[in-house]
């Protein structure tokens, strides 16, 4: 079997709109090879490219057509290929944890790798570098709320808000949140001690 044969078979057994970065077919050939296998089929539309490095089986839908994959996944994929860590923007992690209504426009990521752009579709995706304190805890629900904290600022926290993040995160994540006090601005590690002084 050809190196494009069985790049294609491991293709065709990709979960549809899931990303996966280049490394997933490495195992077949050298990089050139599996590069040019890869934009091959890339265009006879088997998958499609949404960033450098990045493919994803094409997930279609009756009504809409082609269904692009979440942002968050194809940004996770990205950051993924140098290991860098990326976490949903605080307006974003604001409105998870039911502390913000505000819908942003666009999908931004906050990721320890550099700030960069990629379009799925129609639409805009923006990977902002920050500095890996804001990263903390990524990828978990204590992460999330340790964003939408930060973003928030020492203006709009107060012991009532920290009480909101307990009630909404399982005890385990909001002990994983309390137990990074020192990577917390000191604004917000003053409020938490508080909270938990008092509570």
């Amino acid at each position: 079997m050809s190196i494009m044969e069985k790049i294609k078979s491991e293709a065709a057994r990709l979960p549809k709109g899931q990303p996966v970065t280049n490394k997933t077919f490495m195992s077949f050939g050298s990089r050139s090879s599996v590069d040019q296998a890869l934009s091959r089929l890339v265009k006879k539309g088997l998958l499609t490219r949404p960033a450098r490095g990045i493919y994803v089986r094409p997930k279609h839908n009756a009504y809409v057509g082609e269904v692009p994959p979440e942002p968050i996944q194809v940004a996770k994929a990205i950051a993924a290929q140098s290991g860098h860590a990326v976490q949903v923007h605080g307006a974003e992690a604001a409105r998870r944890m039911g502390l913000s209504t505000q819908v942003p426009t666009k999908p931004v990521f906050y990721t320890s790798g550099p700030s960069r752009r990629f379009h799925l579709g129609r639409m805009e995706v923006i990977l902002q570098h920050v500095s890996p304190r804001k990263l903390t805890l990524a990828g978990h629900p204590a992460g999330v709320a340790f964003t939408a904290l930060w973003y928030l600022g020492k203006q709009q926290v107060t012991k009532e808000t920290i009480a909101q993040i307990h009630a909404k995160l399982a005890p385990g994540e909001f002990e994983a949140l309390c137990a990074e006090s020192s990577a917390m601005p000191g604004w917000l590690h003053d409020i938490m001690l508080k909270f938990l002084e008092e509570r």
